[in-house]
């Protein structure tokens, strides 16, 4: 099984050790784009501060990103999984996890990143502020500019299981899942059951907490349809969709009677 899941706006501070290696990072075929990404970024920010927090989105309270930004290839790395935080993360809480579900949250999930394309919870990177809805000048939108190498390297890490999708519209532009590879890949919306309206604040909390779920209970669905049968023996309410066409996704609604 393979979890894409998009990053946090927000996200703890550099760490104390070594800085970033790019060659360390998982997915070596994003180097050469990773090392552009960030180039650009980083030249930006050194640059013109006010051009970078136009280009970027930020508030005046934001300012401090901007120098943040300038200092990536200096400041000190930390595990993806401790850098990323939110409403997400907070529910998925890696810390917590026994040994077997971290080596499982080690191999099965894929953090989808303005900066880097795609990274694993366990790679080391700097604490930073570039999500994939940036233009910058040089490279244009990320969601498109990422989209030729994550082709040529996604679907080998998406390798021949379940692919489940619960990135944002922002990060799912970078790679769509294509193909037989699509035909095994499940997206999810969170619902309020008694409205059946989509929840926004509390689909993020309800998505970490079923990849927690997941990863403590060992589950290992081969496909959509398994996964539906691992979700409601966890205890979730869940409406699935299959696809009427080949090489599409599965579409599951997971209902939630309280939103919190």
């Amino acid at each position: 099984m393979l979890v894409l899941l998009p990053p946090s706006e927000g996200k703890a501070p550099s760490g104390s050790g070594a800085p970033l290696r790019l060659a360390s990072l998982s997915l070596p075929g994003l180097i050469a784009a990773r090392e552009t990404v960030l180039t650009e970024l980083v030249e930006l920010c050194a640059a013109d501060e006010e051009k970078a927090r136009e280009v970027l989105g930020l508030s005046e309270g934001l300012r401090g990103e901007v120098a943040k930004n300038a200092a990536l290839r200096e400041a000190g790395a930390r595990p993806a999984g401790e850098v990323y935080t939110g409403v997400l993360y907070d529910a998925l809480d890696l810390a917590s996890l026994d040994a077997a579900a971290r080596e499982r949250a080690a191999r099965e999930l894929l953090v989808f990143s303005g900066l880097w394309g795609a990274v694993r919870v366990t790679d080391a990177i700097p604490s930073y502020r570039c999500s994939m809805g940036v233009k910058l000048p040089g490279l244009g939108a990320l969601g498109a500019y990422w989209r030729t190498p994550m082709a040529s390297v996604l679907p080998e890490a998406a390798g021949d299981g379940l692919v489940l999708d619960l990135r944002s519209a922002a990060y799912a532009t970078a790679w769509k899942p294509k193909g037989e590879i699509a035909g095994r890949t499940a997206t999810v919306r969170v619902l309020h059951a008694p409205t059946r309206k989509v929840v926004s604040h509390f689909n993020k909390a309800t998505k970490g907490r079923i990849v927690r779920s997941l990863l403590t209970a060992g589950a290992a669905p081969k496909d959509p349809a398994a996964l539906v049968e691992a979700l409601r023996d966890l205890g979730y309410v869940v409406e699935a969709q299959a696809p009427e066409k080949a090489g599409r996704a599965w579409s599951l609604d997971v209902l939630v009677e309280e939103i919190h």
